[in-house]
Parts: C-alpha cells; structure tokens; sequence
C-alpha cells in the first residue's frame, strides 16, 4: 500500500499578490488626491482671489515638484529597497495634503462681494430701476480711490496661497516613486503573461480614484467654506452663486488621511520576491513563449535577487550616465517618448477643457459637465483598460501583436473623434454679441456693440455680465441693456418689467418682462448633446483598449537593466513638456474667441463669460486633431522599428540555435549540453535586477 506525499499548502495570498492589492489601492489613493487638486481648482482661485495664470502655476506644481527628483529616483531606487522608497513617497504625499490645508486655518472668515448691489436694495416689491437715465457714471463703473484699490488688492491678494502651492509640489515629490519603481517591482518578479493582466487591474483600480475624486469635490463645493464658523442662516447666496466659496479645506483633509492609509503595507513587504512561478518549474521544457522579452540579456549581468551584491551610492552615481546615454542610444525609445508626449498634449489639452466645450457648445453647466464625464467616460475608460490586459493576457500576444492593437484602437477612436465635429448647436442667442437686437445672427466683439437705440438712454454698465432671458428666447447682458423700467420679487426670484429692447425685437413675445439667467438651448440641442455623449463615451472606451499594449510596448522594448530608469524618464519628459504647456497654450487660443469678459473684484479683466461656440469649437478640436495625427505618424515610425528588430532578432536567434545543434551533434549528444545551456538562458532572462 503507497502512500501519496502530501503537497506542502501555499499560501492563499503571496508577497505579490499583497504587492498588486497595495499598488492597485495607491494607484486609486493619488488618482483620488490628483483630481479632488483638479476640482478644487476653482474654489481656490476665488477664496485667494488670485488671476487665472497664478492658480495655474499653482496646478503645475506638482509637475514642477515631480521633475525635480524623478531621474535620481527612478535609477538609484531600482537599485535600493523600491516598496519602503514607495512607503515613503505615500507619507509625503499625505503631508502635503495637510499642508495644502493649512491656510484655512490662519485665514479670517471669507467675505464675498456684492456683484449686483444696485439691484438689491429694499425690501419692497416694486423698488428696483434698472435702466437709469440721469446718472453720473454708469451702474458698477464708478471711480475707486487709490487708497480703496490698494486695500482691496492687499486683502484679495492674500499671500497664504503659498502652502498651497508648496503643498502640491510636495505631493508631486512624492509621488515621484510610485509609477517607475512599483511597475518595474511587478513585472520583475510576474509571469510575462500576466503581467498585462496585473497592469491593466492596477490601472483599472486607479482610474475609480477620480470618479470618487469629482464626486468628493462636488459634496465639498456645496458647503459653505467656513462652516461651523459662521452661521449660515446669514449667508445670502448659494453654491450655484460664482461668488461662492466651497469647503475645500475639508476634502485635502480627507485624501491626506487615504494616502496615510494606502502607504502602510509597503513598509512590510521585502526588497525582492521569488520569480512568479519560479517554485514550481520542473523543467526547461517550451520556455520560448510567445512573448518574449524583445531585449536578450546576459546570464552574468543579473545575478539572483538572494545573491544580490551590496551596492554603494558613489558606483551607482558613477554609472548613471553611461546607463542613461545607453538608454537615449535606443532609438525605439525615443520614438516611444516622442510619441507619448504629443498623445499627452492633447489629452491633457483635451480633459481640461472638455467641461468648458460642453458648456459652450451645448449649454451645459460646468458641473453637470464634470458629473458626467465622471460617472459615463471615466468607467468607459476602466473598462477599456481591463479590457485591453484580458486581451493581452487570453491571446498572449507579442510585442508586435501589442503594437498593432494600439493603432487600431487610436485610428478607430480618432475617426469618432473627427464626427465630434459636427455635433453642434450653434450660438446661444445673446443681443449685441451673436445676435442683433431684432434677433439676427450676427457674432461682434466690440463691447459699443451691447448698446442699442432701444437702451441708449439708461446708462447701462458694459462690462458687468448678469444675464436675462426674455420670452422670445433672446438673452440680453443685463437688465439695464434689456431697457427694462422695474422689478418684482427678490433675489433669485427677480422678474424685470417692461423691457424696452423686448418689445422692439422682431419675434413675437408674450411680454416685455425678463427673468434672471441665460436662456437655455432648444430640445434638439439636448437630443445632440445625447449623441455627442455616447461617441465620447465609445471613443473613450476604444482609445483605452489600446492603453495596457503601449505599456507593454515600452516595459519589452527595453533592456531589463534600465526599466526603472526608463519608466521614470519617460514620466519626467511627458509630466514637463506634455502637463504643464497644453493648459497654458491652449487656454490662450481658446481665449481669443471670447465674446464677453468678466470684471475682477478690484477692477480689471476677469474670467471669459461667452465665448463664440463655433469659434470655440473649431480652436479646440482643430488642436487636438493636429496633435493626435502627429501621434499616429510617430506610431507608424515606432511599429517599423519593431518590425526591423524582430526580424533581426529572430534571424539571429535562428543562427544561434543552428550553432549549438551543431555542437551536439559532433559531441554526439544533440540534447546534452546545448540543451542545459538553453535552460540556464532562459532561467537568466526571467532574473531581472
């Protein structure tokens, strides 16, 4: 009677499993802290009262913070304890949150500005002129002393928005570690096929980070700033008020206290693993796969992550260069930096901007705007990303297969994209800007062009924008240029009276009143809005199906030794030139279609109030669709390039193995020595540093 030895019970969570859990929730963590930065953005700019350039100088830091450390990082942390380098760069990025918090506590209670005073004053009924025929200056527009303006811009001026500034360029320090040493941590010590997998997860998981992101930027934009601080009974205006200043303080508070929480197993995990499967080969038997490394490495350079040899700062130091000279010689990766960096710039460009299209071009507001793209494109792209690894990883595909998956899921994205063109709705009607008074469309940018016969004798102000919608559809800047003579009602509840302007328009209204706000757009805008929804959406989807193959495109074309350093080159080109200009140079075309500018709480010119959509439109897809096409053509360049290699590589290959068969045979054992050195290769090339 035999007795079968039992198997020794494995552990039903390994080290690496642990390590893919822990990257997958950091991932989320500062995915969660980047985008509640992104939408706090504005609440910012209005509690310090700073221009439009400064808040984002402000955003960039954390671009600038990351670039200053990410090349020393990326080569000598490939070399040091890379999960305690991770555990690390999670404490800073929790301390920055804390920091960037901080001047709400030094800080007074915020007090907002009046941007209607002349139409709120009383308590009666029917109180309120706007058009007002024997003034001195027009409404808003009188003098302020010297004393007053320097008053205004020291208190507004506020210098605390420094923390804020140092808080995010520490986030971006430490978050220098996680991408470069975590990534090449995993497909160190993973199967070649599912290392895909594994990607795509992590990816997967970290894309949720700014749906919740949004969604915790939303809940803190409706509270009051100083709440439990002032009594809120006494404030007069809401979150939907452009005076209004939400709680941002509070959610740093919460992502801080995530990221402080994300970085805690990292500190016991160990400095190498065992190769993912490494235990229970038996045999050398069919180690050729199908995805093969693309870089061949020799069996003396990588020695056992158990026999690593002690390493000291000044030879790391003394290799670098030579390392990163031989990393700039590939040529393949330079393609591959090239190419990711103009993607970059109109992505960047692209989800900056998107809420501000939608608003334009189909009178969305810019929350609803954010919503949706949080809870309908975000998802689209988790998924895409999942389902780009399953692909990876159920057909085991090689680098070339990699590289043609992620052409044809760009083209195909770039062709919805293309259709985003014609999915329009005009201009919004607003009288003296892309319309006439009488209701014909005509698009002008001179401010004279607001005055009309029908409001030439009130005095009306040209710079202040409060919007009124009249029954015929028609929008006019403000009360006094609509020529109304009275008033109903309070607050958000104001109703003007007989409008002169009303009457004199060519289409037919039901009366000469106007209520507050824009007019909104037609039904078929809202059925357009719909479809140009679900192409966003689908091309969302289909662009991320090919985000996993160009990650493994780089991970495989590269020698092993010099994956940490690649990965955090590539990040340090890409963040520089590819985050910080697209804001910038694009915020500045768009700006040129303005039709309507905004006026700053102490004078001057402030945030664009409408801008010409078609105008708009053409600027901001013209701009990505110039960019995107770039990528395509580095693409083509990237995908020869491969080609060349794998065909050199496999002729060589083919050369090699006709050597050793050769040698065995004249030995006489075909399969003896050349087959033992064909498993001691194939052992060496699973050994990364």
């Amino acid at each position: 009677m035999s007795v079968e030895k039992k198997q020794p019970r494995q552990p039903c969570c390994s080290k690496l499993k642990l390590f893919l859990f822990a990257m997958s929730f950091i991932y989320f963590a500062k995915a969660f802290q980047g985008s509640y930065m992104k939408s706090s953005v504005v609440q910012i700019e209005r509690r310090f009262d700073i221009p439009s350039s400064l808040i984002g100088f402000i955003d960039g830091s954390f671009e600038i913070g990351n670039l200053l450390i990410i090349a020393f990082v990326s080569y000598f942390g490939a070399k040091l304890h890379r999960p305690r380098l991770i555990g690390v760069g999670c404490l800073v990025m929790a301390v920055s949150s804390f920091i960037t918090a901080l001047p709400h506590f030094f800080q007074g209670p915020y007090k907002y500005a009046t941007t209607i005073a002349h139409f709120s004053e009383g308590n009666t009924t029917e109180t309120i002129l706007p058009c007002l025929g024997n003034t001195t200056h027009p409404q808003g527009e009188e003098p302020t002393s010297p004393e007053n303006q320097k008053e205004c811009e020291q208190v507004a001026g506020s210098s605390l928005w420094v923390y804020v500034f140092l808080g995010n360029m520490l986030r971006g320090i430490g978050e220098t570690p996680v991408m470069p040493l975590g990534l090449s941590y995993l497909d160190d010590f993973a199967r070649e096929e599912n290392t895909a997998l594994y990607l795509a997860c992590i990816q997967t998981v970290g894309i949720l980070g700014p749906m919740f992101g949004y969604m915790l930027g939303s809940f803190c934009a409706k509270l009051y700033v100083d709440i439990g601080r002032v009594d809120l009974d006494t404030i007069a205006i809401d979150h939907k008020d452009t005076r209004w200043v939400g709680a941002w303080w509070l959610g740093f508070l919460v992502t801080g206290t995530v990221m402080l929480v994300a970085g805690i197993p990292f500190w016991f995990l160990p400095r190498s693993l065992p190769k993912q499967g490494e235990e229970e080969k038996k045999s050398c038997d069919d180690q050729e796969g199908e995805q093969d490394t693309f870089i061949t490495t020799d069996s003396t350079s990588s020695p056992a992550p158990d026999k690593q040899e002690p390493v000291t700062m000044s030879a790391l130091a003394k290799d670098f260069l030579p390392s990163l000279r031989k990393l700039f010689s590939d040529v393949i990766y330079v393609l591959i930096i090239l190419t990711g960096l103009v993607q970059v710039n109109g992505f960047i460009g692209m989800i900056t901007f998107k809420p501000k299209y939608m608003e334009q071009t189909y009178g969305q507001s810019a929350s609803k705007a954010i919503f949706l793209i949080g809870i309908m494109n975000l998802p689209a792209v988790a998924l895409g990303i999942l389902t780009g690894g399953f692909v990876m990883k159920r057909f085991k595909l090689n680098i070339l297969a990699a590289s043609k998956i992620s052409i044809a899921t760009a083209l195909l994205s770039f062709i919805l994209l293309l259709s985003q063109y014609f999915m329009h709705c005009g201009n919004t009607h607003v009288a003296g800007l892309t319309s006439s008074y009488q209701g014909n469309l005509e698009v002008s940018h001179q401010e004279d062009s607001l005055l009309s016969q029908c409001n030439s004798g009130c005095s009306c102000s040209l710079k202040h924008w409060d919007p009124v919608c009249s029954n015929n559809g028609l929008t006019y800047a403000s009360p006094c240029l609509a020529g109304c003579q009275s008033s109903t009602g309070q607050g958000k509840e104001m109703v003007f009276h007989n409008c002169s302007c009303v009457e004199e328009s060519l289409m037919p209204a039901a009366n000469m009143s106007v209520v507050l706000g824009q007019c909104p757009r037609t039904a078929d805008c809202d059925h357009m809005f719909k479809i140009y929804m679900a192409v966003s959406v689908l091309g969302a989807y289909i662009s991320a199906c090919g985000a996993t193959p160009g990650y493994m495109i780089l991970l495989r074309s590269i020698h092993p030794d010099l994956k940490s350093l690649a990965l955090g080159m590539q990040t340090l080109i890409v963040r520089t030139l590819g985050a910080i200009p697209p804001p910038i140079y694009f915020g500045a075309l768009i700006d040129k279609t303005c039709l309507k500018w905004g006026v700053k709480r102490c004078g001057g010119r402030g945030a664009c109030r409408l801008y010409d959509a078609d105008a708009f439109r053409a600027t901001f897809l013209g701009l990505i669709y110039g960019l995107y096409t770039l990528s395509y053509l580095l693409c083509g360049l990237v995908y020869n390039r491969l080609s060349h290699r794998h065909k050199r590589q496999t002729v060589e290959k083919q050369a090699k193995e006709a050597e050793q068969e050769g040698k065995g045979t004249v030995n006489g054992d075909k399969n003896g020595p050349t087959a033992i050195i064909k498993c001691k290769e194939d052992l060496d090339k699973e050994t990364t540093i």
